[in-house]
């Protein structure tokens, strides 16, 4: 089979080469790629090779295939630069050119845009940290014990990198409360801090990717209350979704918050009504909390004399949750489909 294929070649680029116009190279195309063209009836013939030869002999039936349609294109630009050389066009000097495509911002890029303005209005400094971590920034520090799941390799991205003495294995940092840890120990109290990062996770669904973006709060202070913390969650929400939107906050457990918090935001589809997308009235947003006295002491700061709250939320979420976007994959937000991106 391997002459027959070499022998169909050898024709093809033949009356490739001969072909004068147009329609008898499109001729030639369906003679040799066709349906019914030598080079396809062939290819469907390769099954009855032995099994031995059968990876070669598909081999150079793919490399024919591509030296007919390199052949192909490359005499079809020769035809139509031939045929244009002929035409003799007017030209008005006068007529609008046309304009190139001008890009835009990414959606997610824009959001932390918004997010960073609404935060700056109120006192909070960006700040950008390290996305690779090391252990103790990522979870000592912040009062995570030697066994809780998020430090299984199942969870985190763990670098293959020699464990560091004092702050252990190195990993793309799986959530921006790394931040606080670095934060507090270079800056004295009081401190307002925003942090929006990429951060990492072995997870890829419909509803999650591997690297997503996050942003963190973190104030201390004298005499910071949950009061402060609830505040600045309903300033924030009301100027990022609008001023009828009302936050709420129900007892939950983290780590690094004592107490933690989940944050829910009136539907904005609904209003609060219920409805298929919310159920009652209420979506989650994220979390947020009192900073626990342990990572205070961790972080140098006296937790008898200050106190603080924080919040960590995803900026893809707070996006889709304002947009009413319904993506059924959270993934095509990082996709290179135009037709969705050129929306935004």
């Amino acid at each position: 089979m391997e002459e027959e294929l070499i022998g169909i070649k050898n024709a093809a680029l033949s009356f490739v080469l001969e072909a004068d116009s147009l329609e008898s190279l499109e001729e030639t195309k369906l003679q040799f790629l066709g349906k019914s063209g030598k080079l396809t009836l062939t290819i469907k013939e390769i099954k009855k090779v032995p099994q031995e030869k059968r990876a070669a002999v598909g081999m150079l039936a793919n490399e024919v295939k591509e030296t007919i349609e390199q052949a192909i294109e490359s005499q079809t630009q020769k035809l139509k630069n031939k045929n244009l050389s002929h035409v003799i066009k007017k030209i008005d000097v006068t007529s609008p050119g046309k304009a190139e495509p001008i890009g835009h911002l990414h959606l997610v890029t824009q959001a932390i845009e918004e997010i960073t303005d609404i935060f700056k209005s109120i006192g909070f400094t960006r700040v950008r940290y390290p996305e690779v971590e090391w252990d103790w920034y990522s979870f000592t520090a912040l009062n995570f014990p030697l066994n809780h799941p998020a430090r299984d390799d199942w969870e985190t991205f763990f670098i293959d990198e020699k464990e560091h003495d004092k702050f252990g294995p190195m990993l793309l940092t799986p959530h921006t409360s790394s931040g606080q840890i670095r934060e507090m120990l270079e800056n004295k109290p009081p401190i307002k801090m925003l942090n929006i990062a990429k951060t990492y996770r072995r997870q890829i669904d419909v509803g999650h990717t591997p690297m997503f973006h996050q942003f963190e709060t973190l104030a201390v202070s004298e005499n910071l209350s949950i009061t402060h913390l609830k505040g600045t969650l309903d300033y924030f929400v009301k100027s990022f979704f609008g001023s009828k939107i009302k936050t709420r906050i129900r007892p939950y457990h983290f780590e690094f918050t004592e107490p933690s918090f989940e944050v829910d935001i009136t539907c904005t589809v609904c209003l609060g009504k219920g409805c298929k997308l919310c159920k009652e009235g209420w979506l989650e947003m994220g979390g947020a909390g009192m900073v626990h006295p342990n990572v205070l002491k961790n972080a140098g700061i006296d937790s008898e004399k200050y106190k603080g709250f924080a919040s960590g939320w995803g900026v893809e979420r707070v996006l889709m949750m304002r947009e009413n976007l319904n993506i059924d994959d959270l993934r095509l937000i990082y996709s290179n489909k135009l037709d969705f991106l050129e929306q935004f």
